[in-house]
């Protein structure tokens, strides 16, 4: 059996079995791939307004104490500043994100449901198959596992979608679309022309689903450069295990996406930087801020740190803390120089809420290799690690993923086809000398 063919039959056969599933999957996360741009862009109607051109925003503390006056029924659990003059400030509450303004503290209002909700029925049909409840471990395995099919079906497609001979003629049918073709002629044109240019990208996309899928690929990708699998964030504390602390953030799992102020417990120092951890936190983990004695914590101190947190980082483009549950616990600063998808550009910085002294500074250049690797899987999946330019290639190459997947179901739909025809005619060619021996 020549090699092509010991490869193309499997190609064949992982298609056909799974996809319908990758091309649900290929389809949402194309319509995914702005998700943290589009959700910015629905609440840019919320935006500060500086009295004056040398305004200066409120204190952390100032701003939060006016909260709790005008609205003491409301709880935030972390606040995000970002650094343009006219952005607002966003507070983390249960299941909601809520913008204040900057340098008045009056609430402004909530961030837009609409575009959040169509985004997240988008992630549950991308990770779950659009299932909810006790459903999802099933769905979610059996996304996944449609995932690691599709890595064979584009690793595989590196040799197959490629011509045998290197003549222009037999190169041109499967880099250039041929308007002409019609039929399978058509569809083997687009096969193997959206296969050609997308399958470096495509890869790696679909490579890095593959740890957010499976707890075993996130433990494989420490092993292979000899390190020990660390713990899931917040595992052990009260709290229980992190969520990630997304803004809108990217995918996160299935190829799926984790957009969307997210639920979270607050991140230990040691992880925070590596878990691809964002501003606006939500509250949904624990829920609300934590009272002593029926009282709120004391947020003296708060202006301080803040302060400090600034200075840390020169260029930061946001801050992210959560609200202080406790009047002796560190207070953690996730710090982002980027747009919110780019883990190379995030900080985490831990001071003494006593004395303000840095318990701990831990950039990216600080992780361990592992970690590192595994922090830019997370966002090479949707492309976020490159910024909007990513984030266009990765949407791309998922929508001509979709490409694939039907011309590819089409194409084994033709050959099988054939094949009943073929079986037909043989059966009636048999069938034929007996009939005229009787006559």
């Amino acid at each position: 059996m020549k090699l092509r063919t010991l490869i193309f039959w499997p190609h064949l056969v992982a298609g056909v079995v799974a996809g319908v599933v990758i091309l649900l999957m290929c389809v949402t996360g194309a319509l995914l791939t702005y998700e943290r741009q589009l959700i910015a862009w629905s609440d840019s109607h919320i935006r500060s307004v500086p009295p004056g051109p040398d305004a200066s925003r409120l204190p952390v503390e100032t701003l939060l104490a006016r909260l709790r006056t005008a609205n003491p029924d409301l709880e935030p659990t972390a606040i995000t500043i970002r650094s343009a003059p006219d952005s607002p400030v966003a507070l983390a509450v249960p299941r909601r994100t809520l913008y204040a303004d900057a340098y008045s503290g009056a609430l402004l209002g909530e961030g837009t449901q609409t575009t959040r909700r169509v985004m997240s029925d988008l992630r549950a049909w991308h990770r779950w198959i659009g299932v909810a409840g006790e459903g999802r471990p099933v769905t979610k395995a059996i996304t996944g596992w449609s995932n690691v099919l599709f890595l064979f079906i584009v690793a595989s497609g590196f040799y197959l979608w490629f011509p045998r001979n290197w003549t222009w003629a037999q190169v041109r049918a499967v880099v250039l679309f041929n308007a002409r073709a019609r039929g399978k002629a058509r569809d083997f044109n687009w096969h193997n022309v959206v296969g050609s240019w997308s399958a470096v990208p495509l890869f790696i996309v679909v490579i890095s689903a593959v740890p957010i899928s499976f707890s075993w690929g996130n433990a494989f990708v420490y092993r292979l450069v000899g390190e020990e699998v660390p713990r899931p964030a917040g595992a052990g504390r009260e709290g229980g295990p992190a969520g990630r602390a997304g803004g809108p953030g990217g995918r996160a799992g299935g190829p799926g996406r984790a957009g969307g102020p997210a639920a979270t417990a607050r991140p230990t120092p040691a992880n925070a930087a590596a878990t691809g951890e964002n501003a606006e936190a939500s509250g949904e983990g624990r829920g609300g801020e934590r009272r002593e004695h029926g009282e709120p914590v004391s947020l003296d101190g708060l202006n301080a740190l803040w302060t400090r947190a600034e200075g840390q980082v020169s260029e930061w483009r946001s801050i992210n803390v959560r609200i202080p549950t406790s009047a002796i616990a560190p207070v953690v600063f996730l710090i982002d120089r980027g747009d919110g998808g780019q883990p190379h550009l995030r900080s985490t910085l831990t001071l003494d809420r006593a004395t303000g002294d840095v318990a701990s500074y831990e950039a990216f250049a600080d992780l361990t290799l592992g970690r590192r690797i595994r922090n830019v899987m997370r966002f090479a999946h949707t492309g976020e690690v490159l910024g909007i330019p990513g984030q266009t290639i990765a949407g791309v190459v998922t929508a001509g993923g979709s490409v694939l997947v039907w011309t590819g179901i089409a194409l084994a739909w033709r050959r099988f086809r054939a094949w009943r025809r073929r079986r037909s005619d043989r059966r009636e060619y048999a069938r034929t000398p007996a009939r005229s021996s009787a006559a």
